[in-house]
């Protein structure tokens, strides 16, 4: 289990080309928001993913990435995962989670799940859901990501 405040030693998700990539050594000295979600939860597509979007745009000192997690054994494809955005090219890096490992790695409690990690690589914070409470406490662990 991964408290707020320790060190997160590795999120190993796959790229589009099946390679591992370590998220934390990608991302190293830069604060991270990944939000952990899947293409089949309306909750992701219609408020979480707009809202990743937006806190790129406004945040260019946070690094946002997707992490699109596999619930069964099939997996997404890159055609899968761009299939729910209006353009071609993605607003922010999206990641594969086949088997569900990152989605565990953090005890998520269902998708949408935000982690925030500061620049050192500590747990700042985790959130659940996409609705008005959630988003307001994920603005306020932004803020709070940002001052650390």
């Amino acid at each position: 289990m991964i408290n707020e405040n320790d060190l997160v030693e590795s999120i190993l998700v796959r790229d589009f080309n099946n390679n591992s990539v370590d998220l934390i050594k990608k991302y190293k000295g830069k604060p991270l928001l990944a939000i952990i979600y899947n293409n089949q939860c309306l909750g992701c597509t219609g408020r979480a993913i707009p809202l990743a979007y937006e806190l790129q745009k406004e945040n260019d000192e946070i690094q946002v990435v997707g992490i699109h997690t596999s619930f069964n054994s099939s997996q997404a494809s890159e055609s899968d995962i761009k299939s729910i955005f209006t353009v071609d090219a993605l607003p922010f890096p999206i990641f594969l989670d086949n088997g569900r490992a990152v989605y565990d790695q953090f005890e998520s409690s269902g998708t949408p799940q935000w982690v925030l990690i500061t620049k050192e690589g500590k747990l700042s914070s985790t959130i659940f859901g996409s609705q008005e409470g959630a988003q307001n406490r994920l603005y306020y662990a932004i803020d709070q990501l940002k001052a650390k």
